[in-house]
């Protein structure tokens, strides 16, 4: 019998290595960077836009000349601030109402004396004073609104506001919207002084005047007080007058009750009336 020949192993390393050195040679090939010696080439520029036809005739413009904008001023270098104007004349100075000074100096320690307050906050004090006048006439002719505006304006010494209908009543021929009072409201120095001509100017010149009853009060120490005329203020001239008008005036004051309120009033200089005393030997009517 013949011997098989054994076949020899196949040397894979031998084939192989020259392979991969092909492989890593083609590699290198595709993705190697370009040598530090060589330059790339040089990019091209776009050409130079040129001029359209009759350009060239034309001379060129001259460039607006720019304003040079100055610096600002170093701190050191500006100037002063000018102090105000002075007028020449002498300076009035506004004297404080009389009553408020009195109110003071006078009724306001003997108030806390009298009611022992604890706190200056606590005495009473006059908060405010309401002039009211109705104007019914002005839902035929605003012309007598004008001229009660006009009477209010002088005896308070401010521009009054003019109240409107809140609702329309048909008895009274009466629109919603119309005007029909004027009311002025005064506070501060200018309520003083109206309160202090009130007590000793106006009242006094009401014909047969007794003096404002203890029973005007409405429970919280304010004052109510019904005039039926204006021709007792000073400043209503009698023969401007169209039609003899009544108003209301209100003191307000922060009192609690009606004696805290009475007691500030009286000392302000309010006239109160007297009591009426009956005698007992005075005969009983019949």
């Amino acid at each position: 019998m013949t011997e098989k020949k054994r076949a020899t192993p196949k040397v894979a390393s031998d084939r192989a290595a020259p392979k991969a050195q092909d492989a890593k040679s083609a590699k290198a090939k595709r993705g190697a960077a370009p040598d530090r010696a060589e330059v790339a080439p040089p990019k091209k520029t776009p050409p130079a836009p040129t001029a359209p036809k009759g350009a060239e005739d034309k001379p060129p413009q001259q460039q607006a000349p720019t304003a040079e904008v100055a610096a600002p001023a170093k701190k050191s270098e500006r100037k002063p601030a000018e102090a105000p104007k002075v007028p020449a004349g002498p300076v009035e100075s506004r004297v404080p109402a009389r009553l408020k000074v009195r109110y003071r100096q006078e009724i306001l320690p003997r108030l806390r004396e009298q009611f022992r307050y604890r706190n200056v906050m606590e005495v009473p004090k006059l908060e405010k004073v309401v002039i009211n006048m109705r104007v019914g006439d002005a839902t035929t002719d605003t012309r007598f609104l004008d001229k009660a505006v006009e009477e209010i304006t002088l005896i308070s010494g401010q521009k009054p506001v003019i109240p409107r209908a809140k609702k329309a009543i048909a008895a009274f021929k009466l629109r919603r919207g119309i005007p029909i009072a004027a009311k002025v409201t005064m506070r501060g120095d200018r309520m003083y002084e109206f309160v202090d001509k009130l007590f000793n100017v106006v009242l006094p010149r009401i014909k047969d005047f007794k003096g404002i009853s203890e029973k005007q009060f409405d429970g919280r120490g304010n004052l109510n007080i019904g005039l039926r005329e204006q021709l007792i203020f000073p400043e209503i001239d009698y023969d401007k007058v169209e039609k003899v008008r009544g108003m209301d005036v209100t003191l307000v004051t922060t009192a609690r009750s009606d004696e805290e309120g009475r007691e500030l009033l009286r000392l302000l200089g309010l006239p109160l009336r007297l009591p009426e005393t009956v005698s007992p030997t005075a005969p009983k009517e019949r």
